[in-house]
C-alpha cells in the first residue's frame, strides 16, 4: 500500500559504543519516516545490533537473533558478530541477510529493498545528533571508530578496522547540540579514548578536544582510556575542574610477563606508580578499570600477583572477567589454557577483594554531601541517581527516598547516609538551581 508505513524493530547489544551505532541507525530510519516498533510480531523487520566480542555476548546475540526469528517476518543482522556471517546462517539459515559493523547506509538500502519506503508525508527533521536510547539528560559521545592496538585477547582491530577518529568541529557541533537538547552529561567513549586524534592530518589529540567541550558546563566523563602520556593530560583538566574526576582505564593484569603475552603495556610497580601520580594531582578521583583473570598460561602467583595489586591500588570500580577463547584473538595460540572452572574462580576471588575495598571506600562517604544527578524516579518516590563519582549502567547507584517534585534529569544536592559494597542511600539535602561548581564539593 502506498500509504502504508513499514515498522522496524531494533535491538541494540553489547557496549555503549555499539547503541551509539544503533542511534544512528534509528535516527535515519526515523527521518525517512519507518516506525520503531518494539513489539516483534508487529515489525515488517527486525534488526539485531550483535556483540562478538568474547563467547557469552556471542551467545547472547545468537539467542536474540533467535527470538526476533519467532516472531519477525524478516531479520537483519548486523555489528560485530556479522563479520562471522557463516556462524549466523550456519545456526539461522532464515535470516535474512548479515551485515559487519560500520555499514549502516548498507543496512537502510537493505530495509529500503525488503519493506520500501514510507509515503513522503511520514519523513521527519530530527535534530543533528539524531535519537538518543539513553534517558534524555545524558548521552555518549563516540570520538573514534576501530582501534590500531593489537591486544593478543581482542579481536575489535579486525571486527571494527584500525583506529579514524571524528573531527573536533565535528564532534563539538554535536555535543552543542546534545546540549541544546538538555542533556546534562556527555560520556566520551572510543574504543581507546586517549589514542583520538593520531590519525587525522591536523594531529588533534584527547586533551584539546576535552578542553574544548569543557567550554560547554556540562559533566564530561572520559570512558575506554589506555594506560598512556595522554591518560596524565586528562588528570590535569580534571585538577583545573573542567573534567569529571573519574577515569575508565582497563589495566587487565599486573604481572609483566602476563601483560606482555597481552601485548598490554604496563607492570604492577609502573601501574602504582601511575595511580599514585593521578592521586597526588587529583585526590578524589575515581578509578574503573577491568581485569582478565585465567589468560592462558597464567600461573597461581602470576594471580596472586594480580590479587596483591588489587590490594595495593584499592581502586574505586573494578569488572573482572574470565579469560575467554575468541575465534580469532592470537591469545588462543599461546597455549597452556587455564582450566575454564579455574579461571571463573579466581575471577570470583579477585572480586570478592574487590567488594571488601569498594565497600571500605563507600563508607567514608557517609555523612558527606555531593551534587548527583537524577536517572530515574520510582512509582514510590525513589531517586535513582549518581554522583561525579559513577557511571550509568556500570557502576553502583545511590538512592533517595521522599523526593517529591523530584524529576529524571534534575540535579540535587544529597548526604550519603548509608552504603554497601556496590550503591549508597541519601537524603535529599536541596535541589539545585546554580551551575555545577566541582571545586567546592569534597
Amino acid at each position: 500500500m502506498q500509504n502504508y508505513i513499514p515498522h522496524i524493530g531494533i535491538v541494540s547489544l553489547g557496549c555503549a559504543k555499539n547503541l551509539v551505532d544503533t542511534q544512528r541507525l534509528s535516527s535515519v530510519l526515523v527521518a525517512k519516516g519507518y516506525i520503531i516498533e518494539n513489539d516483534y510480531s508487529k515489525c515488517d523487520l527486525v534488526v539485531v545490533n550483535t556483540c562478538g566480542f568474547i563467547n557469552p555476548a556471542i551467545e547472547e546475540s545468537l539467542d536474540t537473533i533467535g527470538e526476533a526469528l519467532q516472531y519477525a517476518k524478516k531479520v537483519i543482522v548486523m555489528g560485530c558478530l556479522g563479520t562471522n556471517e557463516k556462524l549466523v546462517l550456519s545456526k539461522y539459515p532464515q535470516v535474512h541477510k548479515v551485515f559487519g559493523p560500520s555499514v549502516r547506509a548498507s543496512v537502510v538500502r537493505e530495509i529500503v529493498k525488503v519493506v520500501g519506503e514510507p509515503p513522503q508525508d511520514a519523513v521527519q527533521k530530527l535534530n543533528p545528533s539524531g535519537i538518543l536510547l539513553t534517558p534524555p539528560h545524558y548521552a555518549y559521545l563516540k570520538i573514534s571508530e576501530g582501534c590500531r592496538h593489537r591486544c593478543s585477547f581482542c579481536i575489535i582491530p579486525k571486527l571494527r578496522g584500525t583506529q579514524r577518529s571524528r573531527d573536533v568541529d565535528n564532534i563539538f557541533l554535536e555535543a552543542q547540540d546534545l546540549v541544546s537538547r538538555g542533556v546534562k552529561e556527555l560520556l566520551i567513549i572510543a574504543q581507546d579514548s586517549s589514542d583520538y586524534g593520531f590519525d587525522l592530518e591536523t594531529k588533534p589529540n584527547l586533551y584539546g578536544l576535552l578542553d574544548k567541550l569543557s567550554t560547554l558546563n556540562k559533566w564530561i566523563r572520559v570512558h575506554y582510556v589506555y594506560p598512556s602520556k595522554e591518560a596524565d593530560r586528562i588528570i590535569d583538566l580534571m585538577a583545573e575542574d573542567k573534567v569529571l574526576p573519574y577515569i575508565d582505564v582497563p589495566f587487565q593484569h599486573a604481572n609483566l610477563d602476563i601483560l606482555k603475552a597481552m601485548r598490554r603495556p604496563g607492570s604492577m610497580e609502573k601501574t602504582i606508580q601511575t595511580i599514585e601520580r593521578w592521586r597526588n594531582i587529583r585526590p578524589d578521583i575515581a578509578i574503573r578499570s577491568t581485569f582478565i583473570t585465567g589468560f592462558p598460561s597464567e600461573s597461581r602467583s602470576q594471580f596472586e600477583e594480580l590479587l596483591d595489586f588489587i590490594k595495593e591500588a584499592r581502586l574505586d570500580r573494578v569488572g573482572c572477567f574470565p579469560y575467554s577463547e575468541v575465534d580469532g584473538a592470537d591469545a588462543n595460540n599461546i597455549g597452556n589454557f587455564v582450566d575454564k572452572e579455574e579461571r571463573e574462580a579466581r575471577a570470583f576471588e579477585l572480586m570478592e577483594i574487590q567488594e571488601q575495598i569498594s565497600f571500605e571506600k563507600l563508607q567514608t562517604r557517609i555523612g558527606k554531601q555531593y551534587d548527583v544527578i537524577v536517572d530515574d524516579v520510582t512509582d514510590e518516590g525513589v531517586a535513582i541517581a549518581r554522583s561525579k563519582y559513577e557511571a550509568p549502567d556500570v557502576d553502583g547507584q545511590i538512592f533517595i527516598e521522599d523526593v517529591k517534585g523530584v524529576r529524571a534529569g534534575d540535579i540535587i544536592k544529597v548526604e550519603i547516609t548509608n552504603a554497601d559494597e556496590h550503591d549508597m542511600q541519601a537524603k535529599l539535602v536541596k535541589t539545585l538551581v546554580s551551575p555545577i561548581n566541582f571545586k567546592n564539593i569534597k
